[in-house]
């Protein structure tokens, strides 16, 4: 298993300028190679019976650039700019790296046949990270002894240790990152431990979740999350320091100043978001053996005129985050297909057509709930029907206690009510870790 943990750095103003020459070494050295793999790229994608004279210079065509290639040439990039000699080798292949898997992205598409875009040229400030592929081994460039990092060619740096590394796990590799309020590091652990998922027999609780803009998400028994909605509270405080911003010289230290307290304010609302999620992820986890969700497209569904609030609410960050503390905590997900789970009924099956702004869902079955209820109900009987370690272990009996199934009669053969959403408070206290 892999985890990431991000700590606070304490550098020296020295050690700062060394941190962003390093950065902007390796923005122009991605440039430089990225400049040769389109050039190739440009110089040999013509027809064979014909050379685009107008819009491709006359040559010899230069040979196809890989990592391979590109990484056996940094000795005579050294050797032609001396101050890449005070860059440590390792990062510098790292950087080479990570071009190549995005021009693989690029070209060659993944089991669905979709692909990435074309890798793009930095400005400066755009490559503000570089990584140490190996911590704490022979011959490596960082090692972290107690609270100080010990970087190759860097020096030592404090590291804020706000929680301890867990016992058992290696540290892997360092990613050295500058954000809008300083430097950190983010060690990437690994233990070769995987944890077990839950048994048939030891599933006792499952529900399905309904995401929504109106409220967050709604569960399989009625419990529902309010949306916080960071950004829109952040707006007009944002608005108002762009509008300052702009009245700035550009390349001023006013400018940069306040550039910086807008990036501040941006990085603020992204953590809130984040911890948010967090929160929300552990309360289901630690509530359920068994949570459906809904594969939704969420990037088509943000080139609608929702797109801010859907992107404030961020569905996709939400559910990957839900996902990594289920397995984290050995519980199960799984996605299921959402079409027609608002429409559909959850008691009979009866398809009640509705729009947006209808938001509560009448049957004529005499089922009345709210209409994100009833889709959540709808996605846990799509979650019963695809899972069939649940189906076993609910409906066989085999040696299992059952799930509680919510009274609202969209499960069982209980006479269908009119039934309200609860809201669950989550001003809450600091969430519980998974054992």
């Amino acid at each position: 298993m892999l985890l990431t943990y991000q700590f606070k750095l304490n550098p020296t103003p020295e050690q700062v300028v060394t941190l962003e020459t390093w950065g902007e070494l390796l923005r122009r050295h991605w440039n430089y190679t990225l400049g040769e793999r389109l050039d190739w790229l440009r110089r040999t994608r013509s027809q064979i019976d014909r050379c685009s004279l107008v819009s491709e210079p006359i040559g010899k065509i230069p040979d196809r650039a890989d990592y391979y290639t590109q990484a056996s040439d940094l000795k005579r990039t050294k050797e032609l700019f001396p101050d890449y000699k005070n860059i440590y080798a390792d990062c510098q292949q790292q950087n080479l790296l990570r071009l190549d898997k995005a021009w693989k992205r690029w070209l060659t598409p993944d089991k669905k046949g979709k692909r990435g875009g074309r890798p793009r040229f930095k400005k400066r400030g755009d490559i503000s990270s570089f990584t140490f592929p190996r911590v704490n081994s022979p011959k490596t460039g960082a090692h972290l002894v107690g609270s100080v990092l010990k970087l190759s060619k860097i020096g030592e740096i404090e590291v804020i240790l706000h929680r301890p590394i867990p016992d058992g796990f290696e540290i892997k590799q360092a990613t050295i990152l500058s954000k809008a309020d300083g430097w950190y590091v983010s060690f990437s652990l690994e233990d070769k431990t995987v944890p077990a998922l839950l048994s048939r027999d030891k599933i006792t609780t499952a529900t399905g979740i309904d995401v929504g803009l109106e409220k967050f998400l709604t569960t399989a028994d009625g419990q529902s999350v309010e949306v916080p909605q960071y950004y829109r509270k952040a707006q007009s405080k944002l608005a108002r320091q762009q509008r300052q911003l702009a009245r700035k010289i550009k390349g001023s230290k006013n400018h940069s100043q306040q550039s910086s307290k807008v990036a501040k304010t941006h990085l603020h609302v992204a953590r809130q978001r984040k911890e948010f999620h967090y929160h929300v992820a552990h309360w289901l986890v630690n509530s359920y053996d068994l949570i459906v969700f809904e594969n939704l497209n969420i990037r088509g569904l943000a080139r609608t005129r929702q797109a801010l609030s859907i992107l404030d609410v961020a569905w996709g960050a939400f559910l990957e985050i839900m996902q990594a503390v289920a397995v984290k905590c050995g519980k199960l997900t799984l996605g299921v297909d959402p079409r027609g789970t608002s429409i559909n009924c959850s008691s009979c099956g009866e398809r009640v057509e509705k729009t947006l702004a209808i938001r509560v869902h009448s049957c004529s079955c005499g089922l009345v709930i709210d209409r994100d209820w009833n889709s959540a109900l709808n996605l846990l009987k799509r979650g019963f029907a695809l899972s069939e370690v649940v189906r076993a272990s609910v409906f066989e009996g085999e040696g299992s206690v059952g799930l509680p199934i919510p009274g609202c009669g969209g499960l069982g053969d209980t006479q269908p009510v009119k039934q309200q959403v609860s809201y669950v408070n989550l001003r809450y206290s600091r969430y519980i870790a998974c054992n």
